[in-house]
């Protein structure tokens, strides 16, 4: 996320708020993809973190990529905490840990992200490059301890560092310790938001099956392909996980909205000043609860749009849908996930061919897979098949639904060209946390040190 939104525009019903979601709706020749990734920075001295503050920090890593792209800061008080491109469609931020993020603008095609994913890192790499600094691609922190790893000083993260203890077992490990690469794509109509909302939820786990790349914590194997994915199973289940609505007949905006309101708050913005809401829903505070608390404690557009990216189901609903489930990686799986992605929902044919591929599973069984996904990967389960067995025929769909799609770049090739590391992983049968640890036992002579060598970038 790369800022808060400070919107005043008044708001009184769950109409209004289900309206703000349905303006997302746009017609399929207006449709984009927008990528994100995020990358531990790390010292090429020792391997350390990179702290926030100093001559080499994530501090001045924003202000040399400002100099550098011309970007506006965003600024939290007197901290620099990301940056805006000018038209405001992409952007860069921070995470709690350091991590740091670009979130990409909309684009047409997948070759065009992809170039923009290059150029990002490019640019980066001369800013950080004289700072002595280079950065990590894959999915979670493979040697630094919470203790040791930085914290950003920034406003909404020290609520949620505060809150997250209150209410699961790993919020502060998913906070600082992971990185994730996402998708955000668009729908048409609300029956088209909830037919792809449906089956990406289902689909969800195999994502994090495929891209699975977090097998280390504190310098040793956690016995988990996907310690992300395992995260995100006690995190802070009011907001996170499966929506069994999404599984239902009906699903629609308002159904959203109604599950949301019920949901704690993290915060409001009032004069730039953060004031901590962690005790009371949506719900309660479209009812008043602030009042007398706040000064200005009538509920805002703006305080809307901050507690939807507050919110963290598998498939987060905006004006888009984020897809969420996958672990951070190399520069290739920054192109496969959004191309797997874009290939099953942007072709109709072959929407429907995956659905038809998952219409037996229950909320019961996507469930049961999201529990086993992150120790057994692609040899999980789910209704009697082999999910190594399911993603070939999903990737296959997805190959089908990019071919069809047709977009070319210069040399004539189509947008099936990013789908090749899952097809890899496929043929070899072994996702990237088992090559990591395989590399582990026998290569790096049990040491994860060789990792930030051979998997930055």
């Amino acid at each position: 996320m790369a800022r808060d939104t400070t919107d005043h525009t008044p708001l009184a019903s769950v109409a209004e708020m289900a309206e703000y979601l349905a303006k997302g709706c746009k017609p399929e020749s207006s449709f984009r993809l927008g990528t994100e990734h995020e990358k531990f920075a790390f010292f090429r001295a020792d391997n350390s973190p990179v702290p926030y503050f100093g001559d080499a920090s994530i501090s001045a890593l924003l202000k040399g990529m400002q100099d550098k792209l011309g970007w506006e800061p965003i600024m939290d008080g007197e901290n620099i905490i990301g940056l805006g491109e000018h038209s405001g469609m992409g952007a860069i931020s921070i995470e709690p840990g350091g991590q740091f993020e670009l979130s990409g603008a909309p684009l047409e095609t997948l070759h065009e992200t992809s170039q923009e994913t290059r150029h990002h890192l490019d640019v980066l790499r001369e800013v950080a490059e004289p700072m002595g600094i280079r950065f990590l691609g894959i999915g979670g922190s493979p040697r630094w301890s919470l203790a040791e790893t930085p914290r950003m000083p920034k406003s909404r993260y020290e609520i949620m560092t505060r809150y997250m203890p209150k209410v699961g077992h790993h919020g502060l490990d998913m906070m600082y310790r992971t990185c994730t690469i996402q998708v955000n794509l668009d729908f048409s109509s609300e029956a088209d938001m909830a037919r792809k909302i449906r089956l990406s939820m289902k689909l969800q786990s195999l994502a994090t099956a495929l891209f699975a790349a977090s097998p280390f914590t504190e310098g040793k194997p956690n016995g988990l392909q996907s310690w992300r994915g395992e995260i995100w199973r006690d995190t802070d289940n009011a907001r996170g996980g499966l929506l069994p609505q999404a599984f239902e007949e009906g699903f629609g905006f308002e159904t959203y909205v109604e599950w949301a309101l019920d949901v704690p708050m993290y915060f409001i913005v009032r004069d730039g000043r953060y004031h901590d809401c962690t005790h009371v829903t949506f719900r309660q505070f479209m009812n008043g609860a602030l009042k007398g608390e706040v000064a200005e404690w009538q509920p805002t557009l703006g305080d809307w749009t901050n507690h939807l990216s507050t919110l963290f189901p598998d498939v987060r609903l905006k004006r888009y849908l984020e897809m969420r489930g996958a672990d951070g990686g190399p520069f290739s799986h920054i192109n496969a996930l959004p191309a797997f992605w874009v290939g099953l929902l942007y072709d109709d044919a072959a929407l429907t061919a995956a659905e038809e591929i998952t219409k037996g599973w229950s909320f019961a069984d996507v469930q049961a897979l999201r529990d086993g996904v992150p120790v057994h990967g692609l040899k999980a389960q789910i209704s009697g098949r082999s999910l190594i067995d399911v993603a070939e025929d999903i990737v296959s769909v997805s190959r089908s639904g990019l071919a069809a799609r047709a977009r070319l770049n210069g040399q004539g090739q189509d947008e099936t060209i990013f789908l090749a590391p899952l097809e890899e992983i496929l043929d070899k049968k072994r996702v990237l946390a088992e090559e990591l640890l395989a590399r582990f036992n026998g290569v790096w002579n049990q040491s994860v040190e060789p990792v930030f060598d051979e998997f930055q970038y």
